[in-house]
C-alpha cells in the first residue's frame, strides 16, 4: 500500500487538499481497500481431498475473491455439499446486491444434510464494485470444516445498446403510468413487454419492470371486481409476461450460474448448467413458501447440440387472486381453498424441454389445514386448474409434495365439503338464550354481591362460576357477531381465542369446586372446619379456580402458539390442539358427575329416613327441582354435545341447558332462598312505595 499514500502525496501537492478528501474517502471504500484471496481450492468444482476450515482465520476487513486469477464470487444459491475443498460449503443467503445497493448485510449459510441452511454464520457485509466484482466483509463460519465457497463472475458482455434499450422502456412505461389510469398502465405495460425483442436484460432493469408489472395488476384487482373471463386473461398475461422478463437472465455459462431475487410479489431463482458442469446434481431450489427439485442435469445432457439447460422457479405472492381457486371445476360441490402460493417452473433457451423425471414441488402451507378436506396437485391449463400429470406424493399438515410430469404453473387447493346452510331460527334462539343467560348472571351476581347472607354459606364457587361464563359468553357473543371485523387481524383473533379458552376453562374449574363443595355439604361434614378451615377459604379456592386454567393456557401458547386463531377466532382443530381445552373439560365432566350421582344416592338414603312430618310433598319437589337444577349448575349437562351429531333436537337442548347456567344458579341460590326472598320482598317494597316513615 506504500505506492498508494506516495501518489496522494504528490496529487496532493500539485492539485491541493481538497482532492485529498477525496481519495482519502476512496481508500475508505472497500472496493479500494481489501484483501484477495486466489484460493483454487475454493471454486465450486473442487471436491476436497482434505477439508478445509475457514474457523482457524482470523478474518478482518473486505475480501475479494479470485480463482487462479479469474475474478470470482460466493454463490448465491444453495450449493451441493462436499464441494469447495470442505465439508460444508457457506453461500451468500438473499443475492449480490447492485452498486447502487451500497454496503448490504447477507446471511451466509452453510449446506449439511441435505439442508441448505443447516448452518447459518453472522451476518457479512457485501458491496457491489463499479468494475464488476464484489468485495466481502468476512467473519468466522459458526462451526469447524467449513469454508466460504466460490464461483467464477460470469464475463462482462457487451449490453450498451440493451440497457439503453431497457432504461428507455422503464421510462416510458412510468410515463405512461403516470398519465393513465391504473388498468390502462398494465394494458400498456403488457404490451410492450409483449414487443420486447432483445434476449438479455439487466438484473435490475428486469426487477425494475417485473415490480411494475405486479403492483400494478394487483391494484386493478383491489380496484375492480372483474369478471372470471377478464381473470384468467389478466392472469394469462401476467404469468406470460414474468416468465419472458425472467427468461432474459439466463446467459450461456461452461459450468453453472445462477440469479435469485426476492420483489414484494414474487420471489426468483434461475438456475443455469453448461457442458462442463462437475455436478452430480443441481442443488434445490427454494423459496419462502415453497421448493423445486429437478434433475437440470440429467435434461442438459439430454441436449446433444448445447450440452445446457436453464430453469427459471417463480413463487407468485398474490397471483391466487388472478388464478382463483374456484377455477378448479370439479364434479363435486364443494368449496376450493388455496393452500400454497402460485408456483412457476420454466426450462428457457434450451432445446430440449422433455424431463428425465418427474419434477416434485414442496409446498408450504398458508392457511389452516383441514384434515378432513382433499388435496390436490393442479397446473394452470389456460383458462382452468387441472390434475394431469400431477399428484401428491406425500403431506403432513404443514406442507405438502406434488410430483408432475411437466413444467407449468402450478398449486395446491383444497376441497372441503360446504357447511350445512345456516338455520335463521337457530341462530336466533342461539342469541336470545345467550342473552337471557347474560341477563341472569348479571342478576345473581348482583344478588351475591348485595343480599346479606348466612355465615354458613360459601358462594365464592358460585360468584366465581357466574364471572368466569357471564365474561366467556358475552366475549363469545360479541366475537360472532363483529367476525368479519376481528378476522383479517390474525393477532388479534388469536388473542381473543386464548382469553376464551381460559375464561370457559377457568369457568369448568369453579364447577369442579363447587361440586366438591356441594358433595361435603351433603354428607354433612361439618366437622371439615376441625381440620383445616384455611383449606376451604375464598384465597385458596381462588388460586385453584384460577391458576389451573391459567397454567393450561400457558402450556398451550408455549408449546403451539399456532393453535389459537381459527377461522371463527377460536382453537384450531388440527394437530390436536383442541384437546388442550377438551381433555381438561372431560377430565372436569368426568368428575362432576360421579360427584352428582353419589349426591343423589346419598339424598335418596337421608329422604327415605326423614319421618313423615318433614317429608312434606312440597318440600320433596323443591329437593328434586334443586337436585336436577344443580346437574346444569355443575356443567354436567355438557356432555351433550358429545353425542349431537348434527341432530338438531339435541343441538337445541343441549343450547338452552348450557347458555341457562345462569338462570338455574339465580332459581336455586336466590329465588328459593327464603331469607333472600324475604330481602327482594323489602327491595320491591320500597322500590314502589317508598321507605316506611316512622
Amino acid at each position: 500500500m506504500e505506492y498508494i499514500y506516495i501518489y496522494i502525496y504528490i496529487y496532493t501537492f500539485i492539485f491541493g487538499s481538497k482532492t485529498t478528501q477525496h481519495i482519502h474517502t476512496q481508500i475508505q471504500d472497500p472496493c479500494y481497500n481489501y484483501t484477495v484471496l486466489n484460493d483454487t481450492w475454493r471454486s465450486i468444482n473442487n471436491t476436497y481431498s482434505f477439508p478445509m476450515c475457514d474457523t482457524s482465520v482470523t478474518w478482518s476487513g473486505w475480501y475479494r475473491l479470485f480463482i487462479n486469477n479469474m475474478n470470482a464470487q460466493i454463490p448465491d444459491m444453495c450449493v451441493a455439499q462436499y464441494i469447495c475443498g470442505t465439508v460444508v460449503p457457506m453461500w451468500l443467503r438473499g443475492g449480490h446486491p447492485t452498486v447502487e445497493d451500497g454496503i448490504i448485510s447477507r446471511e451466509v449459510c452453510g449446506h449439511l444434510n441435505n439442508y441448505c441452511c443447516y448452518y447459518g454464520s453472522y451476518p457479512i457485509k457485501v458491496k457491489a464494485c463499479p468494475d464488476n466484482y464484489y468485495v466481502y466483509e468476512l467473519v468466522r463460519p459458526p462451526i469447524c470444516n467449513s469454508a466460504y465457497c466460490a464461483v467464477p463472475l460470469p464475463p462482462v458482455t457487451s449490453t450498451t445498446s440493451t440497457s439503453h434499450t431497457s432504461t428507455d422502456l422503464i421510462i416510458t412505461l412510468m410515463e405512461d403510468c403516470r398519465s393513465q389510469t391504473t388498468g390502462r398502465c398494465v394494458e400498456n405495460l403488457l404490451d410492450r413487454i409483449e414487443n420486447i425483442t432483445t434476449n438479455v436484460l439487466p438484473l435490475t432493469d428486469v426487477k425494475t419492470i417485473l415490480d411494475m408489472v405486479l403492483n400494478a395488476s394487483e391494484k386493478v384487482l383491489e380496484s375492480s371486481s372483474a369478471d372470471p373471463n377478464k381473470l384468467v386473461s389478466d392472469g394469462n398475461r401476467v404469468l406470460k409476461a414474468s416468465e419472458k422478463l425472467v427468461s432474459m437472465l439466463v446467459m450461456q455459462t461452461n459450468t453453472t450460474a445462477n440469479v435469485s431475487f426476492t420483489l414484494d410479489n414474487v420471489e426468483v431463482e434461475v438456475f443455469m448448467v453448461g457442458p462442463n458442469v462437475t455436478l452430480d446434481k443441481i442443488p434445490r431450489l427454494d423459496t419462502t413458501n415453497s421448493s423445486v427439485d429437478i434433475d437440470l442435469i440429467g435434461i442438459a445432457r439430454n441436449n446433444n447440440e448445447t450440452r445446457s439447460a436453464a430453469v427459471t422457479f417463480m413463487s407468485y405472492n398474490s397471483m391466487e387472486n388472478l388464478l382463483k381457486p374456484d377455477f378448479f371445476n370439479t364434479s363435486d360441490d364443494t368449496i376450493k381453498t388455496m393452500m400454497s402460493t402460485v408456483i412457476s417452473a420454466t426450462l428457457h433457451k434450451t432445446t430440449n424441454t422433455k424431463l428425465i423425471k418427474p419434477v416434485n414441488f414442496t409446498l408450504k402451507h398458508i392457511r389452516e389445514f383441514d384434515p378432513s378436506g382433499s388435496l390436490s396437485c393442479v397446473y394452470w391449463n389456460i383458462s382452468e386448474w387441472i390434475v394431469d400429470g400431477c399428484s401428491v406424493l406425500k403431506t403432513n399438515s404443514s406442507y405438502t409434495v406434488c410430483s408432475c410430469v411437466h413444467l407449468s404453473t402450478f398449486a395446491l387447493i383444497m376441497q372441503t365439503s360446504r357447511p350445512p346452510e345456516s338455520d335463521s331460527l337457530l341462530d336466533l334462539l342461539n342469541l336470545v338464550c345467550v342473552i337471557v343467560g347474560l341477563v341472569f348472571f348479571s342478576l345473581s351476581l348482583l344478588t351475591f354481591a348485595l343480599c346479606q347472607w348466612s355465615p354458613r354459606v360459601n358462594n365464592v364457587a358460585r360468584i366465581n362460576i357466574c364471572i368466569s361464563l357471564l365474561l366467556a359468553h358475552l366475549l363469545f357473543l360479541l366475537t360472532q357477531q363483529f367476525l368479519s371485523l376481528i378476522r383479517p387481524h390474525q393477532v388479534l383473533c388469536a388473542v381473543i381465542s386464548g382469553v376464551l379458552h381460559f375464561l370457559f376453562l377457568s369457568g369448568f374449574m369453579w364447577m369442579f369446586i363447587e361440586a366438591v363443595l356441594l358433595f361435603i355439604c351433603v354428607k354433612n361434614l361439618s366437622q371439615i372446619s376441625s381440620i383445616n378451615r384455611e383449606v376451604l377459604s375464598s384465597g385458596f379456592l381462588c388460586v385453584i379456580g384460577y391458576t389451573v386454567a391459567l397454567v393450561v393456557v400457558a402450556v398451550s401458547a408455549v408449546v403451539g402458539p399456532k393453535g389459537y386463531g381459527s377461522e371463527m377466532c377460536w382453537i384450531k382443530i388440527d394437530k390436536g390442539f383442541i384437546w388442550s381445552f377438551l381433555g381438561p373439560v372431560c377430565m372436569i365432566l368426568t368428575s362432576n358427575t360421579i360427584l352428582f350421582l353419589k349426591i343423589i344416592i346419598i339424598l335418596n338414603s337421608t329422604l327415605r329416613n326423614l319421618n313423615a312430618e318433614v317429608s312434606q310433598l312440597k318440600q320433596t319437589k323443591i329437593i328434586v327441582f334443586k337436585t336436577l337444577a344443580q346437574f346444569v349448575v355443575l356443567g354436567c349437562s355438557w356432555i351433550l354435545g358429545f353425542f349431537t351429531n348434527g341432530r338438531k333436537e339435541l343441538e337445541i337442548i343441549f343450547l338452552i341447558l348450557n347458555s341457562q347456567q345462569g338462570t338455574f344458579i339465580f332459581l336455586i341460590y336466590c329465588v328459593l332462598n327464603n331469607e333472600i326472598r324475604q330481602q327482594y320482598r323489602k327491595f320491591f317494597r320500597c322500590l314502589c312505595c317508598g321507605p316506611k316513615k316512622h
